[in-house]
């Protein structure tokens, strides 16, 4: 195996004020399982493109944006703002083809919706 390679993402965090109200929105929003007290942790999704990769973007307000696939995206995103969330760009076609929309969970950070 050569010295260095290319690393792969292999964990996340969501770092929320109310964690309970942060879980409660993701389980419900993306169906996805939540476990444990201190750190919920959340089963993997099923589905997965592949390869599933990364960017970085200049921007004036640094963090990191979660890009999450969805069966139905006008739906995901009334749902998403049901839930406490924020519509923040109206789907839209990406160059690469992929059609996408801009939301917020319920504390202001921002996520991509994907179409699968």
């Amino acid at each position: 195996m050569a010295e260095d390679w290319s690393r792969p993402v292999v964990h996340w965090e969501i770092q929320a004020r109310d964690a309970d109200k942060q879980a409660e929105f993701y389980s419900q929003m993306f169906n996805w399982d939540v476990k444990g007290e201190r750190v919920k942790a959340f089963s993997a999704g099923i589905g997965a493109p592949e390869p599933i990769t990364g960017h970085v973007l200049q921007t004036d307000k640094p963090g990191i944006v979660l890009y999450i696939q969805v069966l139905k995206l006008a739906e995901s995103v009334a749902r998403c703002q049901e839930l406490g969330g924020g519509l923040l760009r109206e789907p839209f076609d990406t160059p690469s083809g992929q059609t996408v929309a801009w939301v917020s969970d319920p504390e202001g950070n921002r996520l991509v919706l994907v179409q699968q």
